[in-house]
């Protein structure tokens, strides 16, 4: 009933909206702001619909997945854009490199070829014809026209590299060109998504206010950290089975954790609380640690294993579930997007995903655990 009524509204406003879009002849930043406007408009329906409805606890749970969904959608797509940008940035800076490298090969040619042709004007009066006959010594004569023809040719080659060096010079000023339209065109899809990933987030802190006031009670909260942890349970224990399986099939063998007890990576730098062990709520206890870092960061395999989990979990956001081997797994929660999928092979130190604040944070942090055979592990007893 909540869900229908949400859609009727969204989609009445979002046609509405529609009606007072300009035709194409509009610039794409025009383009933007309007479809960044166009999605403010409907997280200010959804907004609305929640609060008129005092939507259920299980409703905000499944707008806040969607609203986090979203996050990491547009999370990963700025940072491939990044990566593209730097990438282009790095191809920009290479042209210029060898443009300046062009110029001053062809200011060193044009120098020289000056110097060859007014030597070649300079030797223009001599007679071979005189010189043939008048030549006392016959084989000083074959050295001075061997000589000029030496001369002639290197003054040929030279000519030969310097209009190749200047035709490359004017391939690689259009190549420049081309990179300066590509980095204008990047830098503007970036500030766009820049943008929505800021009105996701506004939208993403109303849903969680709303959230947390409808379990505001002490009951309320453990009863929401005890599903939560439920939640992760299982799709931990699904994990470890689809391990096993695919350990029988896999034709190299993962080693496990074990060799690797206090030398592996932290996933990430930042300051980490060492929770494991401690009372959370109630009975409910901390199966991992919260290590504290900057949004967007990206996220490290501790060590090689198979990303066997890559979704969204409730209480714990976009979570990563790697396998290394020999029962050992280690979980990465609270993520802003996830960048590897389930069956992923993935390297020690190789990017996972990117520190967020899904599963209901406030701040960005990431959330790590270690378990071996399903039994949960001190992770700070293991890092380097």
């Amino acid at each position: 009933m909540f869900t229908q009524r949400f859609c009727s509204i969204v989609c009445l406003l979002a046609a509405i909206f529609g009606m007072g879009i300009v035709s194409s002849t509009v610039s794409a930043q025009d383009v933007s702001q309007e479809k960044l406007a166009e999605l403010q408009v409907e997280l200010r329906a959804r907004q609305q619909v929640l609060e008129n409805n005092k939507a259920s606890a299980q409703e905000l749970e499944q707008v806040l997945k969607r609203s986090e969904l979203e996050i990491a959608k547009v999370a990963k797509a700025l940072a491939q854009n990044k990566q593209q940008l730097n990438s282009v940035l790095a191809e920009e800076g290479a042209l210029v490199e060898e443009q300046e490298g062009l110029k001053e090969a062809i200011r060193q040619q044009q120098s020289l070829l000056s110097s060859q042709l007014k030597s070649a004007f300079m030797a223009g009066h001599y007679d071979y014809a005189k010189m043939l006959f008048y030549q006392e010594d016959a084989r000083n004569f074959e050295r001075v026209i061997t000589y000029y023809k030496y001369l002639a040719k290197a003054r040929q080659q030279e000519i030969t590299r310097f209009r190749d060096n200047v035709a490359r010079l004017e391939a690689v000023t259009e190549e420049l060109a081309e990179k300066a339209e590509s980095l204008l065109s990047l830098r503007k899809t970036q500030e766009s998504q820049r943008g929505v990933l800021l009105t996701r987030q506004d939208d993403r802190k109303q849903t969680l206010a709303k959230l947390n006031k409808t379990i505001a009670s002490e009951s309320g909260r453990i009863a929401t950290l005890q599903a939560n942890e439920k939640a992760l349970l299982d799709a931990i224990e699904a994990a470890r089975i689809a391990a096993e399986r695919a350990a029988a099939r896999a034709k190299v063998s993962l080693d496990g954790l074990a060799k690797l007890k206090g030398k592996l990576l932290v996933p990430v730098e930042g300051h980490i609380r060492k929770l494991f062990g401690n009372r959370r709520q109630g009975q409910v206890r901390w199966k991992g640690i919260i290590i504290d870092g900057s949004e967007g960061e990206a996220v490290k395999s501790v060590a090689s294993g198979k990303v066997l989990y890559a979704d969204w979990l409730r209480g714990f956001g976009l979570v990563a579930i790697v396998d290394h081997g020999e029962g050992y797994m280690s979980v990465y929660g609270h993520n802003q997007a996830l960048l590897k999928q389930a069956g992923d092979d993935i390297l020690s130190g190789e990017s996972i995903a990117l520190v967020g604040r899904s599963g209901g944070q406030d701040y960005p942090n990431l959330y790590f655990e270690i378990r071996h055979k399903g039994k949960a592990l001190n992770p700070t007893a293991w890092f380097n």
